[in-house]
């Protein structure tokens, strides 16, 4: 699986767009009603903007049945999300991926820019066999952790039987920015996240440190079932394997080099240039 020859020197938001231009469209109402995926198994690889260009080609090589469909919104297929991480004093969830554990929880809201500022308050637990169950319920832009949606984390975290702090424990941490671009395949869900931008959001770093980037690599994540896609086998076939990045755990270990980042680290500097 080799990059196309047009592709170099090329962003990668020009090489995400090129690779999917003939995809055929796919509305936000149909993707969620064929693949929602709610509970699923979720698998991520920080690739370059050529790599990405190989996996799309190989991905669109095969019958027009197969093809990938992007997900398109009033004639646009990239769309900005921004996330606000929620943690407690002492950091518990980042130090619960931090040490791997295989059963842990994740706060967050989730704002989609493009589309009106739409925002949901979000609860992502670990169960068995590294399943991801995200839960959500609208919320308003900006709007502090508080009554409802204090209620709403402390019954999701209770019903998944975690053994989590009150939810007034929480405070925002770390805010994420970056471009989506969301592919529907037969057998999963892909995206691909351009533009990743951190900013720490609570107390622990100078001003002068407190953004990060990924520059132009591209965050590419199969949301499938617990069976691999075509797209996880594309990419084996190439040499790739799921890298440990999480959006909030890598970003925060690298804008807090006092936090322990074993499971990051090797990433950290292999790819994103951080000693």
């Amino acid at each position: 699986m080799s990059a196309p020859a047009d592709v170099a020197g090329a962003t990668a938001d020009a090489v995400v767009a090129h690779g999917l231009a003939a995809g055929e469209p796919v509305t936000l109402e149909e993707l969620d009603a064929t693949a929602a995926l709610q509970t699923r198994v979720d698998r991520k690889y920080v690739l370059t903007p050529a790599e990405v260009a190989a996996m799309l080609a190989a991905l669109t090589a095969g019958s027009a049945h197969d093809a990938p469909r992007v997900l398109e919104i009033g004639g646009d297929r990239s769309f900005t999300y921004a996330s606000t991480y929620y943690d407690t004093a002492d950091l518990l969830t980042f130090r619960q991926a931090a040490r791997r554990r295989r059963r842990r929880f994740k706060v967050r809201t989730r704002t989609y820019v493009d589309t009106g500022n739409t925002t949901f308050l979000e609860v992502k637990t670990r169960a068995a066999r590294g399943v991801t169950v995200k839960e959500r319920c609208p919320w308003e832009l900006a709007a502090p952790l508080e009554g409802a949606g204090l209620e709403f984390v402390d019954d999701r975290l209770a019903a998944a039987r975690l053994d989590a702090p009150p939810s007034a424990d929480l405070a925002p941490v770390l805010r994420s920015v970056y471009r989506r671009t969301t592919v529907l395949l037969p057998d999963a869900r892909l995206t691909l996240d351009t533009g990743l931008r951190w900013h720490l959001d609570g107390p622990g770093a100078p001003d002068d440190v407190r953004t990060a980037d990924v520059g132009d690599l591209v965050v590419v994540e199969t949301k499938a079932g617990t069976a691999p896609s075509s797209a996880d086998r594309a990419l084996w076939r190439a040499g790739h394997r799921p890298d440990r990045i999480s959006k909030y755990a890598t970003g925060l270990a690298t804008l807090r080099p006092d936090l322990p980042d074993h499971p990051w680290r090797r990433l950290r500097r292999e790819r994103l240039g951080v000693a």
